[in-house]
């Protein structure tokens, strides 16, 4: 589609911080885009303030309680006209609503599988921002695609600066187009040059204050162990399809970078931008055209160097725990994926150490059975039960 009439959007997870910076770029662009719909979990407020921005058709969230307060506050506010639904059903309705154009999929977690994968066999413009839906489901995804005729686009600003160092007509066989590998950029997290013994008595407060990046508790936390790149590395597979010892991970402290192709020829491109995620969404939103995202233009002079340093798998096991479920294959990533959130919610509770993180995850790679993921269904059927497996260990107190 082009954008010289107006674009309607689905947002799921608005009040989060990808929906937020969407909106903000939106926001500056009222000429090219129309909310169709609006789809939080539990933060009615902010909902609420955003329904009466952006005036869209649709509100969607977590249960009927929150429905019907929603739906008060905004009939005495004068926009009765605002359709407010919940639930899970809902979420996967408003993807693939027929008059909406694109879906940002900002869920966190696998949460997002089932409206992402909606998204992609109504065959809209999907703009994923939710890793989870690749690494759970990646084969059945990106097939739904293909079959449909969706057009998928990334919104982790990772595999959105290799989307754009890619050739523009690139095809799913990156070798005939001179590509030999890809190099995703890791900024180290709030821990990284820190030893075995520290790591072990961090704090949730320590692990969610990112140096550079402004994210989600659980994201932050998931960039302190490094499974954030170890995810990201499952997601470049998928969407680049490209095996996973042609994927490199490399720590660059600056965030300037955001990542890397390399080619044949002996060239390395790259895209490189200041840290702030309204770049990557705004591509995604208007390509191939380029729109204003109210990013400050990167100045050179101010940054002065970029550094570089290998990923240290040892204190941060977890990258190494991605790949091995990567070459597991089937359900795999997804038991990885279920594990890390279970483990990752028990330390922002303080129910393990940091150190448990990975402890647990391995101990489900090492117990579970891997089995072929070829529909929904098995998906979620392996989420369940790697879920319940982690919190089971986590009860047991087998890592604390």
């Amino acid at each position: 589609m082009t954008y010289r009439q107006l674009a309607r959007l689905t947002i799921l997870g608005s009040t989060g911080s990808i929906g937020l910076n969407t909106l903000d770029v939106v926001r500056r662009h009222p000429e090219r885009y129309r909310i169709a719909a609006l789809c939080a979990h539990t933060q009615i407020d902010r909902l609420f303030e955003q329904c009466l921005e952006f005036r869209p058709d649709f509100a969607v969230v977590r249960d009927d309680e929150l429905a019907a307060e929603l739906a008060t506050r905004l009939a005495a506010a004068g926009c009765a006209g605002i359709r407010v639904e919940y639930g899970a059903e809902a979420l996967t309705r408003m993807a693939g609503l027929k008059e909406v154009d694109s879906v940002m999929v900002a869920i966190v977690g696998a949460a997002g599988l089932p409206p992402a994968l909606a998204a992609a066999q109504a065959g809209k413009r999907v703009l994923l921002a939710n890793k989870e839906s690749l690494v759970m489901a990646g084969a059945l995804f990106m097939r739904t695609v293909r079959e449909s005729g969706a057009v998928l686009l990334p919104v982790d600003s990772e595999h959105n600066a290799i989307f754009q160092s890619l050739p523009r007509d690139y095809s799913s066989n990156l070798s005939a187009h001179g590509v030999v590998s890809l190099l995703l950029t890791a900024s180290g997290g709030p821990f990284r040059g820190m030893d075995q013994a520290a790591l072990a008595r961090v704090t949730p407060e320590q692990a969610c204050a990112h140096p550079k990046w402004a994210m989600g508790r659980k994201i932050s936390v998931d960039s302190a162990t490094l499974m954030n790149k170890g995810l990201e590395v499952i997601e470049a597979h998928w969407l680049f399809n490209i095996p996973p010892e042609k994927i490199e991970v490399v720590v660059h402290p600056q965030s300037i970078i955001h990542s890397l192709v390399r080619y044949v020829d002996g060239s390395v491109l790259a895209e490189l931008g200041n840290p702030d995620m309204r770049t990557p969404i705004a591509h995604a939103l208007a390509y191939p055209e380029r729109i204003d995202s109210g990013v400050t233009a990167l100045d050179l002079f101010s940054v002065g160097a970029l550094s570089f340093e290998r990923p240290d798998v040892e204190r941060f096991p977890c990258l190494g725990l991605a790949y091995r479920a990567l070459k597991l294959g089937g359900s795999g990533p997804a038991i990885l994926n279920a594990a890390n959130e279970v483990a990752v919610a028990a330390f922002l509770d303080r129910r393990i150490s940091f150190n448990a993180i990975p402890a647990i995850i391995a101990a489900a790679l090492d117990t579970l059975p891997v089995k072929a993921v070829d529909t929904l269904a098995d998906a979620l059927a392996a989420d369940a039960q790697a879920r319940g497996f982690a919190e089971q260990v986590i009860t047991e107190r087998r890592y604390a």
